[in-house]
């Protein structure tokens, strides 16, 4: 899949969606994620619904859902644009 063109909306309504399959998948309601995760059920429905929502809570609900595994693997590993980042990369890393 190519997201280039994505907005920071379409990210953050697809990270919705997809923590959202998880948690009827697990057959968890947002009440009981709400509580479960120490987010309030007003900001897990709009996060559902709109994407919105702040990083602390989204970590929250993430491991509640058990996926903090993702979470901590962001930014892991370089992916490079460039030859020159691969250069400047080792040049900073010597």
């Amino acid at each position: 899949m190519d997201f280039m063109w994505d907005t920071p909306q379409d990210v953050m309504l697809r990270l919705a969606g997809r923590m959202k399959s998880v948690r009827k998948r697990k057959k968890i309601t947002q009440k009981q994620l709400a509580a479960r995760s120490n987010v309030s059920y007003a900001s897990l429905r709009k996060f559902e619904q709109t994407g919105q929502i702040s990083l602390e809570s989204f970590i929250k609900l993430s491991m509640e859902l058990g996926l903090i595994n993702e979470i901590n693997d962001l930014f892991t590993e370089p992916v490079y644009a460039s030859i020159e980042e691969v250069i400047n990369d080792r040049q900073q890393n010597s």
